[in-house]
C-alpha cells in the first residue's frame, strides 16, 4: 500500500522529477521511515521547478519516495491565485486509493483533509502549534489575529476526526488539538538520535569560566520564530554588564540582513557570528565547541535542535512554549520575548558555572528518550494502525 504524505516545507523540483531541499532534516533518510510500513511514499509539497539546483541541497525524494508536485505558492494571495490548479491536482492525487498522512498545521495538509470523503480515514502528525504561531508579536503579518482564531479551529477539527494522531510533545499540543477518543494516540519527535548523535559522557565546567563563554543557537531566519533578535539583544546586554561571551547563530533566511543590521547597531560584529546554513556534520561541530544553547523561541512544537543539541551534553536555557518545558527544568526557562529574564539566567550560569555541569548532566540523561530504537516503536505503531484502517475502508468501498 503507498501512502500519501503533505508537508508544509517549500521544496525545488530538478528537471529529472527529483525532489531537493536546503533542510538537512527533511532529507530522503527523514521520509523513508513511513516505508516501515507503507510500499512507497508520495509527497504532496510545494515545489519549484528549476533546471540547476543551488549548492549544498540535498535531495528529499529517492528510492521509494516520489513526488506530487504543486505550485510553489508563499502567502495567502499566492496561494489564491493558485487555488484552481492546488484543488485540481489535489484532487487527481487522492483518486488513488492510498493510505492519508497529514503533516499539520500545513495548506497543503488543509486542503487533501478539505477534499477527503468523510469516511476516508487519515492520520495525523501535529509538529506545531498555529496558535503561538500567530500569537500578537509573534510574527508580523496583517492576517495574524484572523489566522490565530481560525487556524488553531481548523486543526482541532482535523485532530477531531482523524483515526491516529501523534504529537511532537508529549501533553503540550494534546491539550490545545485532543485526538478523537477512539484514535490511536501517540508522540514521537521527529528527530531520530542515532549512537553517534549522543556523546557518552556529561560535560564538566570548572568553577570559574578562564574563556569566554560560548553561546549557540541554531535555527531559520526565514521568520523570527525562534527569537533570534530577542537573544541578541540580551547578549548585548551581558556584555554592558561585563560577562565575556560570544554568540555563534546557526541558521539562514531573509531575516538575516535585518539581524545583522541589529548587531552592528549594537556595536556586537566582534562577538556574534552568523554561521550561515550549516551541514549536520557541521552543526554537530559547533555545537561541541558551545558551552551553552539558547532557544528563545515565540512560538514552537518540540525543538529538533535543542533535543541535538542536549544529546551532545550541552546546557539549555528555552523560553515557556508548545514542547520546552518538557525538555527543560522551570530554572531553565523565560518568558517568551523576556529579554531581562534571558539577561539574568545567563548572568547565573557565568558566574557560577557549577550549574553548567548539572545541567549538562540532565540534559544528556533526557535526550536518551529520543534515540532512534525508542521513536521507532511509536511511529510504526501508528503507520500500522493507518495502514490496517485504511486497508478497510477499501474493502467498504471496492
Amino acid at each position: 500500500m503507498k501512502v500519501l504524505v503533505s508537508a508544509s516545507a517549500r521544496f525545488v523540483l530538478g528537471s529529472d522529477n527529483r525532489l531537493w531541499t536546503p533542510n538537512a532534516s527533511l532529507v530522503h533518510k527523514f521520509w523513508a521511515r513511513y516505508l516501515d510500513v507503507f510500499d512507497e511514499v508520495r509527497l504532496i509539497v510545494r515545489a519549484q521547478p528549476m533546471r540547476d539546483v543551488p549548492e549544498g541541497w540535498v535531495e528529499a525524494s529517492g528510492e521509494g519516495v516520489s513526488v506530487v508536485a504543486l505550485p510553489h505558492f508563499v502567502g495567502p494571495a499566492q496561494f489564491a491565485r493558485n487555488l484552481v490548479t492546488v484543488r485540481r491536482l489535489v484532487g487527481r492525487a487522492l483518486l488513488e486509493r492510498e493510505a492519508v498522512m497529514l503533516r499539520l498545521p500545513c495548506v497543503v495538509g488543509s486542503e487533501l483533509w478539505r477534499q477527503l470523503s468523510s469516511r476516508r480515514p487519515y492520520g495525523v502528525e501535529i509538529v506545531g502549534d498555529p496558535m503561538d504561531v500567530f500569537a500578537p508579536g509573534a510574527v508580523s503579518h496583517p492576517l495574524s489575529p484572523i489566522l490565530h482564531w481560525w487556524w488553531p479551529r481548523k486543526l482541532r477539527a482535523q485532530c477531531a476526526q482523524a483515526v491516529a494522531a501523534t504529537y511532537v510533545t508529549q501533553h503540550a499540543l494534546q491539550r490545545r488539538y485532543p485526538p478523537a477518543e477512539d484514535a490511536y494516540s501517540t508522540f514521537y519527535s521527529s528527530i531520530d538520535l542515532g549512537a553517534d548523535a549522543l556523546v557518552s559522557k556529561a560535560r564538566s565546567f570548572k568553577l570559574r569560566l578562564s574563556e569566554p563563554l560560548r553561546i549557540v543557537t541554531v535555527g531559520s531566519l526565514s521568520q523570527l520564530y525562534k527569537a533570534p533578535d530577542v537573544l541578541i539583544e540580551a547578549v548585548g546586554r551581558c556584555i554592558e554588564q561585563g560577562l565575556d561571551l560570544t554568540l555563534n547563530l546557526i541558521g539562514d533566511g531573509k531575516y538575516r540582513d535585518q539581524l545583522e543590521a541589529q548587531v552592528a547597531r549594537l556595536g556586537l560584529q566582534k562577538r556574534i557570528r552568523f554561521a550561515g546554513q550549516l551541514s549536520a556534520e557541521s552543526v554537530r561541530a559547533e555545537l561541541d565547541a558551545s558551552d551553552l544553547f539558547i532557544l528563545p523561541s515565540r512560538t514552537e512544537g518540540l525543538p529538533r535542535a535543542m533535543i541535538e543539541a542536549m544529546a551532545r551534553a550541552l546546557p539549555c536555557i528555552g523560553s515557556r512554549v508548545g514542547g520546552i518545558p518538557e525538555l527543560l527544568s522551570d530554572e531553565d526557562l523565560v518568558q517568551p520575548g523576556d529579554v531581562e529574564g534571558l539577561v539574568k539566567r545567563i548572568n547565573e550560569l557565568a558566574r557560577h558555572p557549577e550549574q553548567l555541569t548539572q545541567m549538562s548532566r540532565a540534559n544528556l540523561a533526557h535526550a536518551e528518550l529520543y534515540r532512534e530504537d525508542v521513536l521507532r516503536e511509536r511511529r510504526v505503531g501508528l503507520y500500522r494502525h493507518v495502514h490496517t484502517r485504511t486497508e478497510q475502508w477499501r474493502r467498504c468501498v471496492a
